[in-house]
């Protein structure tokens, strides 16, 4: 695969009003995957936008609109509304193309630019190379005349549309009456969704993070600090805390007690839920490298197997749709029940383990110990340049890592996909030892 000149693992992605994050380069993005989309037939063609609650979101929505509109897309503007929920529109719309603007879990500095196909998954790397390369095109190139240039709309009833599909993934016999939830949106996508959905549910919502200014996505909030939900949580003895990312693709729970809950749990939770219920498909779950082995193990225990993959939610959704699995995600909370959803939505997950507790009649402090996680020790080493990971020394300190844990644990050394660092993570039943192996390749990459 050639070298992607904007696209990274998630989209385009970087600080506001700074190259690639440019109103001049939305406005390529929109000329090129215009251009791509109408090469394919004559037809009128669809594109739906949505994006998060951040200030440069006003700036780009703008110039996206403008390529697109310029080639001779019609274009429909949603408004804030989480990464999922574009995801589910760009089918249910029938739109060609679907573009979520937004940067995640970052901080409101910067934005990114996520494509969706008429499926409603990721575009694949293939059509990203080929909008980068119409991207360096001139801009006079390929244009509609005056008579073919696109209309927009604003499409008012999105959100409702999107609560609906939310509401409708909760079993139909259960109902939220009698819970108090503590819900932190992250004064980002899901900050009037969110809320209402729960609420339409018939739980009791104690909402935070439902002010957005424009600057405080993901300030202090959200599923990066769940200390704030935590707080709440024991404040108003409720009975969980769910926090969401800025597009509300990710969650991360606490417990009655305010003791959070990662993603791995999470995945235990829905899959045996699920495997109870004869509705796991794939005979198990997928998850990547980071995932403990104390889940690997809990899954082996009920018959299941975990397949791991690289780390990106991309490369997890691929897995699930290449081995027909139905569970999947990534322990920081991006978790995919394809079921339901194409990309990870922390709402419609959030829902399946509510569903779980009112099932069971079990506290969540009770269901959100599936298993003891591995003792794991994860250390980030900077580095200026070079390559690391290829030098002997450090290649040694891994294998006599290994060969340490002799089969009773786990290394992953990894480059950082975002950012100039080294990521070793170590896991096994001796903490101890662990320590011991992660300080070992530790010095070997700071020595190199």
């Amino acid at each position: 695969m050639s070298k992607r000149a904007y696209f990274g693992t998630d989209g385009i992605r970087g600080q506001a009003n700074k190259h690639p994050m440019t109103a001049e380069v939305a406005l390529r993005v929109g000329l090129a995957a215009g251009k791509l989309f109408r090469s394919q037939d004559e037809r009128r063609h669809l594109v739906v936008i949505g994006k998060d609650t951040r200030l440069s979101g006003y700036m780009i929505e703008p110039a996206l609109v403008a390529g697109l509109t310029s080639v001779g897309m019609d274009v429909r503007l949603f408004g804030p509304l989480p990464t999922p929920a574009v995801a589910m529109m760009t089918r249910s719309m029938r739109a060609d193309l679907g573009i979520m603007i937004s940067a995640s879990h970052n901080n409101f500095a910067d934005n990114g630019i996520k494509l969706f196909g008429p499926d409603g998954y990721k575009l694949s790397d293939e059509q990203e190379l080929k909008i980068e390369a119409l991207m360096d095109e001139g801009l006079q190139e390929g244009l509609a005349a005056p008579r073919d240039l696109g209309r927009v709309k604003r499409i008012d009833d999105a959100q409702a549309r999107y609560v609906e599909i939310v509401k409708a993934t909760f079993p139909r016999h259960l109902s939220l009456a009698g819970k108090r939830i503590v819900l932190d949106c992250a004064h980002g996508a899901a900050y009037k969704v969110a809320p209402t959905a729960l609420y339409e549910l018939g739980a009791e919502v104690i909402a935070l993070g439902v002010t957005p200014d424009g600057t405080n996505i993901n300030e202090e909030c959200g599923s990066t600090h769940p200390e704030a939900m935590a707080k709440m949580v024991r404040e108003y003895r409720a009975d969980i805390g769910i926090a969401l990312d800025g597009d509300a693709d990710r969650l991360v729970i606490c417990d009655e007690k305010g003791l959070v809950v990662d993603g791995d749990q999470i995945m235990a939770i829905i899959a045996a839920s699920f495997h109870a219920a004869g509705a796991l498909k794939g005979g198990g779950v997928v998850a990547t490298v980071m995932s403990n082995l104390g889940l690997e193990r809990y899954l082996n225990g009920l018959g299941l197997k975990l397949e791991r993959t690289a780390v990106g939610d991309r490369y997890v959704m691929q897995r699930m749709r290449e081995g027909g699995f139905n569970v999947g995600g990534e322990q920081s909370g991006h978790l995919i029940l394809s079921d339901f959803s194409t990309t990870g939505d922390g709402l419609i997950a959030a829902l399946q383990v509510l569903a779980v507790m009112i099932e069971t009649q079990l506290p969540m402090s009770a269901l959100g110990r599936q298993f003891e996680p591995v003792p794991q020790l994860l250390e980030n080493v900077r580095f200026a340049g070079g390559k690391p990971l290829e030098a002997k020394a450090v290649k040694d300190a891994i294998a006599d890592g290994e060969s340490q844990l002799n089969g009773s644990g786990r290394i992953v050394v990894r480059a950082s996909g975002t950012e100039p660092l080294i990521r070793i993570m170590a896991e096994g039943d001796d903490p101890a030892l662990v320590t011991k192996v992660v300080k070992s390749i530790v010095s070997a990459v700071k020595a190199v």
